[in-house]
């Protein structure tokens, strides 16, 4: 048997009644919302990292790769070329200076420089033998003059007694004058060898000189060839480290081949790699350390090398005191490059949390220890430990400094 269902009417004081709770709930709700206007977020405090604002001694420095190598590498190449007869040392030996290290052999070179030899010692000896003709004529032309002297002073004496005689008329007055004219020939003829020895003289000394210069290039000629034969014997240029030496016995080096290099060990420098974005902040004497064996080591730069490779360029740093004992060539350390000098600042340990904010904003711990909530703050310089706060923190502020990924945009962190 069918019920009959009866329709619900909708009265007037029902729709008020509605209304009126709905204005309720409404004005609550704006309310809680008016005198809050804070989102909030639940995160446990365990899986937070707080550090704690403190004034301490801030340093502007960045971490760089450095390579140690030796303070100074000398190369050494093949000055003449040739076939390696024999080999005196060992790759990675300590040699002196001077110490031999390949004897080569050259034919060719040898046989030029035996036909150079001979070349310039026939023409140094021809050289000596024209000095020896002109002295020899220097000889004969004073020999002359002396014998002119001797009869200009035998047709003296003869003219005087001759010219007393003729005045007395014992000789003819004819053959006064000839003496005369004998007399004054021999004196024509001393004045005109005289003039000779005289010129002679310049001369010789001209030659004399000449002849010296000519014979000491002949003799540096022949030493330069002399020494390219000697630069087959390859020698050390500096004590040090043999290194790269391959060359085998009967290999045939030619002439300004890199054969092996000397590494001076007395002293090490390290060459570091720097990003190319401090390559205006970087200078000569500019001072870095690094920690090896628990002590601490102190660089200076030496030499900038301007090129960029891969956004990168090089600068050698140089000891400024103790050298490490232990350190090897080719050890790969870190060194701390000093940026700016040591100042007083605001610190904050370096987070997560500036990949968010970007240094705009952090969280910070209320005094009750139970919530965080945004702090607007400004930075300035930064290392890898700490940032320089500039603005809106004080010491002893309690910060989150972990990451803030998962936090959204949430104004107060509530701790559990």
């Amino acid at each position: 048997m069918d019920k009959k269902i009866e329709k619900k009417v909708i009265t007037l004081p029902r729709v008020l009644l509605g209304l009126g709770c709905l204005l309720f709930f409404g004005f609550v709700g704006s309310q809680i919302l008016n005198n809050t206007g804070e989102t909030k977020l639940n995160v446990k405090a365990d899986r937070l990292l707080i550090n704690t604002v403190e004034r301490g001694v801030f340093q502007e420095f960045i971490p760089v790769t450095g390579v140690v190598l030796p303070i100074k590498t000398v190369l050494i190449g093949a000055v003449e070329g040739g076939r390696v007869e024999e080999r005196f040392v060992e790759d990675g030996a300590e040699i002196k200076a001077g110490q031999s290290i390949l004897r080569l052999s050259n034919p060719d070179l040898q046989l030029s420089y035996l036909n150079q030899e001979a070349t310039i010692v026939s023409q140094m000896n021809q050289i000596r033998s024209n000095s020896l003709f002109r002295e020899q004529q220097s000889l004969n032309l004073k020999e002359t003059a002396l014998n002119i002297e001797y009869l200009l002073s035998l047709a003296s004496s003869r003219l005087e007694r001759n010219t007393q005689l003729g005045k007395d008329g014992v000789i003819a007055r004819v053959e006064v004058e000839e003496l005369q004219q004998e007399y004054d020939n021999l004196r024509r003829r001393k004045d005109l060898l005289k003039r000779t020895i005289e010129k002679d003289s310049v001369s010789n000394a001209f030659e004399g000189t000449q002849m010296t210069t000519t014979i000491d290039l002949m003799q540096r000629n022949l030493g330069i060839a002399r020494q390219s034969l000697d630069n087959l014997i390859v020698k050390a240029p500096i004590d040090g480290q043999l290194s790269g030496l391959t060359a085998e016995l009967g290999e045939l080096i030619n002439e300004g081949a890199q054969i092996a290099q000397i590494d001076d060990l007395t002293n090490f420098k390290i060459r570091v790699k720097i990003d190319e974005f401090y390559i205006s902040r970087i200078y000569s004497g500019q001072e870095g350390s690094f920690q090896f064996a628990n002590e601490n080591f102190e660089l200076k730069i030496q030499k900038i090398y301007p090129q960029v490779v891969n956004g990168a360029f090089e600068a050698d740093m140089l000891f400024t005191g103790k050298v490490p004992t232990r350190i090897k060539r080719g050890q790969t350390i870190t060194v701390k490059l000093e940026l700016s000098a040591q100042e007083e600042a605001l610190l904050l340990a370096r987070g997560g949390f500036y990949q968010t904010t970007g240094g705009n904003w952090v969280y910070i711990i209320n005094e009750d220890g139970v919530s965080a909530y945004k702090q607007p703050i400004r930075v300035g310089r930064q290392n890898p430990n700490f940032y320089e706060v500039t603005e809106g923190l004080k010491p002893g502020d309690k910060v989150i400094t972990s990451s803030y990924d998962n936090f959204g945009d949430k104004d107060v962190l509530v701790l559990k």
